[in-house]
């Protein structure tokens, strides 16, 4: 005589992924940020303070204007070389970049990794609404893709 089950039929249960895919659950929300006016030597030393290699550069109202970076704080150095001359007391505003890319928060880390891949940037700011809401770098993308290796795509 064979077994019988009693349970009755069971529910299909259908697994879904569920994982954090989006560049807001990444980002850097709490950031170094500038000033246009601010002086190229202090940058140099709060990139150093704080381990950072750059920043976004906000205006007195808190938009975007620019982001400073390492290799733009190398442009002084070098003309500070090439004319013989200490680093002077120039401003953000003269060497950082002004024409930036920026990402969306709700917008997978996928797409994000794509515009990385296509700007060859280190860090892009996160504007919501045209505000300034974080900053995701390369870095942040690698890790979350290390999170996600387990799972389906």
């Amino acid at each position: 005589m064979g077994i019988k089950s009693f349970q009755g039929a069971r529910k299909v249960v259908k697994k879904e992924f569920e994982a954090p895919i989006l560049v807001q659950d990444y980002m850097t929300k709490k950031l170094i940020t500038f000033t246009p006016d601010q002086c190229i030597l202090k940058v140099m030393e709060l990139f150093t303070k704080h381990n950072i290699s750059g920043g976004p550069v906000l205006d007195n109202n808190g938009f975007l204007v620019g982001i400073i970076s390492e290799a733009d704080c190398m442009k002084t150095i070098s003309e500070s070389r090439y004319f013989n001359q200490p680093i002077l007391e120039k401003s953000v505003e003269t060497y950082m970049t002004k024409n930036v890319e920026t990402i969306a928060p709700d917008i997978s880390i996928f797409d994000a990794a794509g515009v990385f891949h296509r700007n060859n940037r280190r860090r892009l700011p996160v504007l919501k609404d045209g505000l300034l809401v974080g900053q995701i770098s390369r870095k942040d993308i690698v890790i979350a893709a290390l999170k996600l290796s387990g799972q389906n795509w």
